[in-house]
């Protein structure tokens, strides 16, 4: 067999060949060769297959078959058939296939020839893929955060109660290694990775802060996965939010010059307003009415008073 000057199946004539296997198939039939389909032999000299070809083109001739479905393709792939079987290289490389098989995959390049993504494919395959991507890191991290708060939980109540998981009554202040390297405490003293301050009450494992507030560490302290948090929804949600508030701008502000000057806050106590205090803004009395507010109506996050 003649040696093929260029590695199968990696070039564009190869591509040709493939689709030509494909469609050929598709219309006349599987299995139907190029050789089968001009009823020659594979061994057949360039003379048998012009024959064959000239006879083929005949019965195949457009004007011959008017108005006959698919006879146009099937005429202009004759001919293209025939073009690849009279080039010595271009056969060879068909029988190798012929012999071998069509692959197949049939290779990156082909694929992206045949199915080229345009730029908007493209960018929209890249939006899918990284928000994709993103809520693949969220669930990654969520599942390693629970496995840390279990254990983290368990070795907290192991300080407390000991190995054998005695549990005992009343609040238990516990020392939890967290991991890393050893070093010194503010007491001066050698501990080994970096530790905290835990307390166990009962079942409870709770993390004291700074004031002496006690905060409950459970699996519902780590952050679930939420699609609502990928980039892409992020962005559409803060692009809609813009949107509405310019739309609303202008509706506000032709209603505040409606009311005229001597109704402005801060400016008219006869209306009911209150100057604002020397040193602050107008647009700060509201903000501190809302935190007052807040204070008063228990807003602050929920603590336990050790």
């Amino acid at each position: 067999m003649q040696e093929l000057p260029r590695p199968v199946g990696d070039h564009e004539e190869d591509y040709e060949i493939f689709d030509l296997v494909s469609d050929l198939e598709a219309s006349e039939g599987k299995g139907t060769t190029f050789y089968s389909w001009l009823e020659v032999p594979p061994a057949a000299p360039l003379a048998q297959i012009n024959k064959a070809y000239r006879k083929k083109s005949i019965e195949l001739h457009p004007d011959k078959n008017p108005g006959v479905r698919g006879v146009h393709e099937r005429f202009a792939r004759l001919g293209v058939i025939v073009n690849i079987l009279r080039s010595p290289e271009s056969r060879a490389r068909y029988d190798f296939f012929y012999k071998n098989g069509v692959p197949k995959w049939r290779g990156t390049g082909y694929y992206y020839t045949r199915f080229r993504p345009g730029l908007g494919t493209v960018l929209i395959f890249l939006t899918l893929l990284t928000t994709g991507l993103q809520y693949l890191v969220q669930m990654v991290n969520y599942s390693r955060d629970l496995n840390r708060i279990r254990q983290t939980i368990h070795d907290a109540k192991v300080a407390a109660w000991g190995p054998k998981m005695m549990q005992s009554v009343g609040k238990r202040k516990v020392k939890v290694n967290l991991g890393g390297g050893p070093r010194i405490d503010e007491d001066g003293r050698a501990v080994p990775g970096k530790v905290i301050d835990m307390v166990v009450d009962g079942d409870a494992v709770y993390i004291p802060d700074f004031s002496g507030d006690l905060h409950e560490l459970n699996e519902e302290t780590a952050t679930p996965p939420a699609l609502a948090r990928t980039w892409l929804l992020t962005l559409l949600r803060e692009v809609f939010r813009l949107t509405i508030k310019d739309k609303s701008e202008p509706a506000r502000m032709e209603g505040e010059g409606d009311e005229g000057e001597d109704n402005d806050y801060g400016m008219n106590p006869a209306a009911g307003g209150t100057p604002a205090p020397s040193g602050t803004s107008e647009a700060d009395a509201p903000r501190r009415g809302m935190r007052a507010a807040a204070v008063k109506a228990g807003g602050r996050r929920k603590a336990v008073r050790k």
